[in-house]
């Protein structure tokens, strides 16, 4: 079941959301209000108030609730104004007795910097692998662009360096100072490409599930579905499953060679009508597991033992992470 190895890579997904909000502050937000930089930074990172899952242990309420409810279209409607509300009450309760430079409240610039913060957030998530629940709480349905690793450091470089070069820029100047003109301040440069680099990741993951599907169907087969997978600092390589209904099938596809797509010897078999795998597809850690996970197989051990586990991620069925263990 994720436990250990998904709350670490919650704080690294963190790391980048909180970048993303910095950056949109350095970028100039932050001068619309004050506390717009505080907003800016809790917005980005707001809909994970779900990770407060993982405080009772994780397991299934955690795995269930995850990317749901807290961020799912009625979320976003609701979390701007809980934010802005929240805001507005520790000015009313201890900001007013502290001087901030002469910056001002304005509490609709406060409601536009959570509406645009907030909304980051799922579009962040959306892209990676793990997928986002658009709809909840009203349909209960993963999307996945599968445009970025999870922890991609070419992002955090960039985001970290607008960061940091804009707050240099503006210590030289003054924080109060204007941007001279024709000179973008790099927070804007590096959301800039940022977004491109994220764009261009999830065209290259869909070109690569492309690539695999005309491969494959010029041998004569007919793929299911194929994941394309993004893997750590090499942009130009996605790991690739393939579903080929009773089993998986795995290869690379790597743009800098030739040819771009290599397909595997192993073969894994899904083993999903096997009657032990049933009755563990019905237990509850099961149906829990199976709404989430996207490549699921079943490893049935003579101990009675159940492993099912998620392609997506591993193969191991003691991981931490996309493996979960039933006794029947």
């Amino acid at each position: 079941m994720p436990g250990a190895e998904e709350a670490v890579e919650q704080r690294v997904d963190n790391l980048c959301h909180t970048l993303v909000g910095a950056a949109l502050a350095q970028a100039g937000l932050k001068r619309r209000t004050r506390y717009g930089m505080a907003t800016l930074l809790i917005g980005a990172n707001l809909p994970d108030v779900d990770a407060l899952t993982y405080l009772g242990g994780g397991g299934l309420t955690a795995l269930s609730f995850r990317r749901g409810w807290t961020h799912g279209i009625l979320a976003l409607a609701v979390l701007p104004w809980v934010l802005t509300g929240l805001v507005w009450a520790w000015h009313r309760l201890l900001g007013r007795r502290k001087s901030d430079g002469g910056a001002v409240l304005h509490l609709d610039q406060v409601a536009l910097l959570a509406v645009v913060s907030v909304l980051t957030h799922p579009v962040l998530d959306y892209l990676n692998t793990y997928g986002m629940r658009w709809l909840m709480p009203f349909v209960n349905r993963w999307y996945y662009a599968d445009g970025l690793f999870i922890a991609d450091p070419w992002i955090w470089l960039l985001l970290g360096a607008g960061v940091i070069l804009s707050s240099r820029r503006d210590g030289e100047r003054g924080e109060g100072s204007r941007n001279p003109a024709g000179r973008p301040r790099p927070a804007v440069v590096a959301l800039v490409v940022v977004a491109a680099y994220a764009v261009a990741m999830a065209v290259g993951s869909a070109a690569a599930r492309g690539l695999v599907r005309r491969e494959l169907m010029a041998v004569g087969l007919q793929p299911a579905r194929v994941l394309a997978s993004p893997v750590p600092l090499n942009p130009f390589r996605r790991a690739i499953v393939i579903d080929q209904g009773d089993s998986y099938r795995f290869g690379t596809v790597n743009w800098l060679r030739r040819p771009a797509f290599t397909l595997d010897s192993l073969t894994v078999r899904v083993n999903r009508l096997a009657p032990a795998s049933r009755e563990a597809a019905r237990s509850p850690q099961g149906r829990v597991f199976l709404g989430w996970a996207r490549f699921p197989f079943f490893i049935i051990e003579p101990t009675g033992l159940v492993h099912i586990v998620d392609a997506r991620y591993t193969l191991d069925p003691a991981a931490e992470f996309g493996s979960v263990t039933i006794r029947r």
